[in-house]
């Protein structure tokens, strides 16, 4: 997570006490006019006004992935967990993805035209999807080998920031292509303009459940690399699966549909799972394999895999209907209190998933684990939101 960066747009702070002015907004940014409409053409530009609150989460989500960056290791609790479970670090990478969905809304408020919009963010999602393979590619050749650069064959293909630029281009190609082009001025017209992307967003859940629970997992077979650190013979392991629903490491539909297109050595070839206490004597941290461990130990698993990011674009699409919200809704108690009653909606559908059967699992993304880390993401953006606006508030009545 270390390289690790956020996905930002310039976004309208809309407290009333600065709106006396004219709006005019782009397709990038939203602006605030400090002169009249019929003021001369060369009048200084308008500046920028952003969405202090988003900003202040943004930060706050920066500072919490550096905290369990640097303290996991020595306080495993607040590491991410090794299968089963949420902990502290389990946050980071799903408020991330909150904050692009809420970010799209504003960015995308309006489109004046859809076709230069679409190919802006596809030029962005190419962008940082590419940065994701440079910094998190994995192998690099060190420089007192023979060769210096990076080793295609053993690339790590996904990654963090690629699962970031796939949630950003769903949620992106929704707003610009599945709203309808009414007025809200109800909630039956609120409904009316976004209930095709709510379809969208159940047609990936049900896929990906279909996926997991449906896809017969056989029996397979990895390498282990002759560099192990756990003194673990190398060659050619056996993994026995035949099973269909598993959600365990070995055999699950996630793992099985990142081998087959991405390739075993395309893999992140250090997953968390090397953490449980079938695999580490020091569980939940790393350490050297129990004397019964299972050969599927040192086998490879990208926590940020095909299937896995299917799921973990709906968490944008969670954060983009916050973020519709804030547009349409403009009183500050109103989006507080819509906020709050949909974060502990989804809160407590993850509970009911938890308990249905469906586990807490960040390298599954399973459902209740979305559900779960989105409505804790709402909730920290309700809280931000309302003590920002009462510090600004009182800087107001102050100053």
């Amino acid at each position: 997570m270390s390289s690790m960066i956020a996905v930002t747009t310039t976004e309208l702070d809309e407290r009333q006490p600065l709106l006396h002015n004219p709006l005019s907004l782009s397709n990038e940014e939203v602006e605030i006019s400090n002169t009249p409409s019929t003021s001369s053409s060369n009048a200084s530009p308008p500046p920028t006004q952003r969405l202090l609150s988003l900003d202040v989460f943004r930060g706050l989500t920066v500072a919490l992935m550096i905290l369990v960056d640097d303290a996991g290791g020595a306080f495993p609790c607040i590491n991410h967990s090794p299968w089963f479970g949420v902990t502290l670090a389990d946050f980071v990478m799903p408020f991330f993805l909150f904050v692009v969905g809420v970010s799209i809304s504003l960015a995308l408020k309006k489109v004046s035209s859809k076709s230069l919009a679409t190919k802006k963010v596809i030029l962005r999602t190419i962008k940082l999807f590419l940065l994701g393979l440079v910094l998190q590619g994995g192998y690099f050749h060190g420089r007192h080998d023979l060769t210096y650069g990076i080793d295609v064959g053993k690339i790590r293909l996904m990654g963090v920031l690629q699962r970031i630029s796939i949630g950003y281009l769903f949620a992106a190609m929704s707003e610009i292509w599945l709203v309808d082009s009414i007025t809200v001025d109800s909630p039956m017209t609120f409904v009316k303009k976004y209930y095709i992307q709510w379809m969208i967003a159940f047609l990936f859940c049900t896929f990906y459940i279909c996926l997991l629970y449906g896809l017969y997992v056989p029996d397979w077979e990895f390498e282990v690399p002759s560099t192990n650190l756990f003194g673990y013979e190398f060659g050619t392991k056996i993994v026995n699966c035949a099973v269909k629903g598993s959600l365990e490491p070995p055999c699950n539909a996630v793992g099985l549909i990142d081998r087959f297109f991405l390739g075993e050595h395309h893999l992140y070839q250090h997953p968390v799972y090397r953490r449980t206490k079938q695999c580490s004597v020091n569980s939940p941290d790393y350490g050297p394999l129990p004397p019964s461990s299972p050969g599927w130990c040192l086998a490879p698993f990208d926590p940020e895999g095909i299937l896995s990011s299917l799921m973990a674009a709906i968490t944008c699409f969670l954060g983009l209907q916050f973020g519709h919200i804030l547009v349409h809704f403009k009183g500050h108690m109103q989006r507080l209190c819509l906020w709050s009653v949909y974060s502990f909606i989804i809160l407590f559908t993850g509970y009911v998933f938890e308990l249905l059967g469906i586990p807490f699992c960040k390298p599954l993304y399973t459902l209740s684990y979305m559900c779960i880390t989105a409505g804790a993401s709402g909730l920290a953006l309700t809280i931000i939101f309302y003590i920002v606006s009462l510090s600004f508030e009182y800087y107001l009545i102050n100053i």
